[in-house]
């Protein structure tokens, strides 16, 4: 039977706890009692761990062993930001793919409201992503950027591979682009752009050409946002895997 996996919220060399929800939750609903043993991912690492006392408060674990466990996707999608009830799917599917991290984009066509609410939603997707997380059993959650105007992303963005999906761009594949990249470099990290409802504006555009990003096409069709993040993702962990 597969152990119950949690990701600890405080830890020493030796020791993990839980703390708020998950310790309640481990505590209450599943009566958590010292002796058990739980699967712990504690400073990135994943851990056999015993529980050593156990409160509502705090659940206290000694770490054990430690056991194999996967790398993340190294792939950062910058997302632009779109209706809070498709994003926080993509945010869910993307953790549960691999991530490595999303930063959420505030785009020249993004929403008005969304985009002046959208630091307010932060700390929600960073707890999606927690949950998304410890459901699909990874022993890291990824990094959920707060809310950043594209100029500034693109200023910071350090992957060797950058992939801009464009619907102007009807010939060069992703597949095609990230098979290029990674025969040609030994860093695999990679950033994919995603526009907005509307797509990048043309002084965009002009900002991705200007730090070296490479328009790509996932095919004829106009894919939702967060279909296209989903797509994207998946095609990109056949090659950086």
């Amino acid at each position: 039977m597969t152990r119950r996996r949690w990701i600890a919220d405080t830890w020493t060399a030796t020791t993990a706890s839980l703390t708020g929800d998950q310790a309640v939750h481990l505590a209450r609903v599943l009566r958590a009692e010292p002796g058990q043993i739980y699967d712990v991912v504690s400073d990135g690492f994943l851990h056999r761990a015993e529980i050593t006392r156990a409160s509502e408060d705090e659940v206290l674990f000694t770490l054990h062993e430690e056991l194999a466990s996967d790398a993340n996707l190294p792939l950062h999608l910058l997302l632009a930001v779109f209706k809070f009830d498709h994003m926080e799917w993509a945010i869910e599917k993307a953790t549960e793919l691999g991530i490595a991290k999303i930063t959420p984009i505030l785009a020249r066509r993004t929403e008005k409201h969304l985009a002046q609410s959208a630091a307010k939603r932060a700390e929600r997707w960073r707890r999606i992503a927690l949950e998304a997380s410890k459901q699909s059993r990874r022993t890291d959650i990824p990094e959920i950027a707060d809310p950043t105007p594209l100029k500034s992303a693109l200023e910071s963005e350090k992957s060797p591979t950058r992939i801009l999906l464009s619907e102007t761009e009807q010939t060069l594949t992703l597949t095609t682009a990230l098979k290029a990249a990674t025969s040609s470099q030994k860093e695999t990290d990679t950033a994919i752009a995603i526009g907005p409802e509307g797509g990048w504006t043309p002084e965009e555009m002009t900002l991705f050409t200007h730090h070296q990003w490479q328009p790509v096409t996932l095919g004829p069709r106009i894919l939702r946002a967060e279909t296209a993040a989903i797509a994207a993702i998946a095609i990109a962990s056949t090659h950086l895997i």
